[in-house]
């Protein structure tokens, strides 16, 4: 399996029980939806392999998992920390104009002015709204190495072109 096709939902946490449980830990808005995305990819010792599940739950504050093919805690130890992916095929279509998070990795971020801010690297969620982090060129003219940028459609940013890579913004470079 090609890791470009997947996006990662989650991530296996600790061992829970004997019998081969394990917690999940849950990228998605409403944490139980990453059992609506199936089959799981797994990654395993840098490989991607198919698993299905065989029971889910709700325990605490957190979800457990049982992989089939995973008898006790031994087995179920080679996950702990593993990622949870889906092929992007799986995902829901998005209306026109919206985009996944995944989607922004690696674009170009540029002002109005057409100066190149950098590239974005990660986001964050805010109380409010979201936030692009962009790693500036190495060469940045203002002296950033990072810039945080809110991402406010109606002011900050004026355009995603998933076409060219390029997000445009209304964003002075000096902050």
């Amino acid at each position: 399996m090609n890791g470009k096709d997947l996006v990662v939902l989650g991530k296996f946490g600790a061992v829970y029980g004997i019998n081969g449980w394990l917690k999940v830990n849950s990228y998605t808005d409403i944490p139980e939806g990453i059992f609506d995305y199936t089959p799981w990819q797994i990654q395993v010792q840098g490989n991607w392999r198919q698993m299905q599940i065989s029971g889910k739950k709700r325990h605490g504050n957190g979800l457990i998992v049982k992989l089939a093919d995973v008898a006790d805690r031994d087995q179920a130890q080679l996950y702990v920390n593993a990622d949870i992916a889906v092929e992007r095929s799986a995902l829901p279509q998005l209306a026109e104009g919206d985009f996944y998070w995944r989607d922004l990795m690696g674009m170009a971020v540029v002002n109005e002015a057409g100066y190149h801010l950098g590239e974005v690297v990660d986001m964050m969620e805010t109380g409010s709204n979201d936030v692009l982090v962009v790693k500036a060129n190495k060469s940045d003219a203002f002296g950033k190495t990072e810039r945080l940028l809110p991402f406010l459609t109606d002011s900050v940013i004026k355009e995603v072109n998933n076409a060219e890579r390029r997000i445009l913004v209304d964003w002075d470079p000096d902050f």
